[in-house]
């Protein structure tokens, strides 16, 4: 690792700081071709204001890295007021830190004004954070130079700075030899670093998975006893990590290394739950599937909902719940949707979903007991459903692992694959033979009107 003459002083893979290490443009693979437009008139523009400028971060990263790079994020020493000045397309965002995003239509350059050391004299709230009794960084308001910037950053891939001067990388942590070893390494003292901001531990996992590295003995150490930290982190933030960690073609291998770390259980208790009671059981087979789908569907550039998700990883917990309400005398239509509302309300407490998606879930749950009403037009009238297709492929993977949805699994792959001809038939033909299964029920024949009526005289 490259970190100065205190290399030999530090615990292992854990990076420090000294002189940065200036790697020429000669001498790196990051080229102006191969960052955003819109990024450089941001750097070009905060030059000419007389402001330093840089690319930081995950762009950098991922071009020394060989892949291609999502966002580009800016650091400077203008305050978010000068930025603003500077951008007429620009607004302000942030309480923890406040941060400027330059919008260029559809692409955002998001603009950080340099952080600083936190302060505990009395200069004034500028130089001030503010933190929880646990550690974790409430305000961050505090700015400062770049040298103190790349302190303050999660891990030492992220703290290599692209100068828009001579278009050198400035490395303040050893970041292009953890790069060079595929190694996840936090900046300064682990431990009190996830303190002050719980979610670098899914950071680091999603990192880890994402870039094909390793996480370094002393990043990984804390993680098993500060999982728990992950309890004060608010749900929202909490569900865009989430999205992050199973939206980005990894969420297989992000799933066991959180249950590795004991993470995943602040993200879905009630699944978490069930999954240590039954390691190697239905639920852990079907979650693993979706999960595995899931990554074929994102890396093939298809879309996945995140109701499709939230369905998934919250169907065995619902059908637990419904049968405890069921046992507990309640009729199983009603304890199904009492069960629907009570574990929507739960998960709400780790995870901020939003509306739209916990009325898909709905949808998806609720469509799952109708795959078995087949007859007349009730086929027909449940693929018109909005949420049909998600619906179906969910019944169509429980089958994989409930044989005894297999056969009716198998008719609905058929029908949905059918012209409208075909599918009728295949709807008559279920009212063929008692094991059809086509819950088709026959109306009673009227009984014939009597010809000898009573007369009341």
């Amino acid at each position: 690792m490259l970190s100065g003459s205190e290399q030999g002083q530090q615990p292992q893979s854990v990076a420090s700081f000294s002189k940065p290490l200036v790697v020429t443009r000669e001498n790196h693979v990051v080229s102006r071709k191969q960052l955003s437009p819109n990024a450089l008139k941001v750097l070009y523009r905060l030059k000419d204001a007389g402001y330093d400028a840089y690319l930081v971060g995950g762009c950098i990263r991922d071009i020394l890295l060989g892949l291609e790079p999502k966002d580009f994020d800016v650091v400077t020493n203008a305050t978010p007021e000068q930025i603003k000045k500077q951008f007429r397309n620009c607004r302000l965002i942030g309480r923890r830190f406040r941060l400027a995003h330059i919008m260029f239509g559809r692409e955002i350059i998001e603009v950080a004004t340099m952080r600083g050391h936190h302060s505990d004299d009395e200069q004034g709230e500028k130089n001030k954070s503010q933190a929880s009794e646990q550690g974790q960084l409430l305000r961050d308001n505090v700015y400062g130079t770049i040298d103190e910037d790349a302190e303050r950053r999660d891990f030492s891939i992220n703290a290599l700075y692209y100068s828009i001067n001579d278009f050198s990388i400035h490395d303040f942590a050893g970041g292009m030899e953890a790069i060079k070893n595929r190694c996840i390494e936090l900046i300064g003292d682990p431990e009190t670093r996830y303190r002050e901001d719980p979610v670098r531990m899914l950071r680091a996992v999603r990192f880890a998975t994402k870039l094909d590295m390793t996480i370094a003995p002393a990043t990984e150490k804390p993680m098993f006893q500060l999982a728990s930290l992950l309890g004060n982190i608010p749900a929202a933030r909490l569900f865009e990590e989430m999205l992050k960690l199973f939206l980005n073609g990894k969420a297989e291998a992000n799933f066991h290394l959180l249950r590795q770390y004991g993470l995943f259980t602040y993200l879905f208790p009630a699944l978490d739950k069930l999954l240590n009671k039954h390691p190697d059981g239905t639920e852990y087979q079907l979650v693993t599937q979706v999960l595995k789908n899931t990554d074929k569907r994102i890396n093939a550039g298809k879309k996945v909902t995140p109701a499709y998700l939230i369905a998934a990883f919250l169907w065995y917990p619902l059908q637990s719940l419904a049968n405890r309400i069921t046992a507990q005398g309640e009729t199983p239509f009603n304890a199904f949707n009492m069960a629907m509302n009570q574990i929507l309300s739960e998960s709400a407490k780790s995870l901020a979903v939003p509306k739209r998606f916990t009325i898909g879930a709905r949808e998806i749950w609720q469509l799952q007991h109708r795959f078995d009403k087949r007859g007349g037009q009730r086929a027909f009238r449940l693929t018109q459903q909005p949420r049909f297709r998600a619906a179906k492929d969910f019944f169509c993977l429980r089958a994989q692992f409930e044989p005894e949805l297999a056969e009716l699994a198998k008719w609905w792959d058929n029908y949905t694959e059918q012209d409208a001809g075909s599918q009728k038939r295949m709807v008559s033909d279920l009212n063929k033979g008692a094991k059809s299964g086509g819950n088709y029920r026959r109306r009673r024949p009227r009984k014939a009107k009597s010809n000898n009526t009573k007369r009341h005289d």
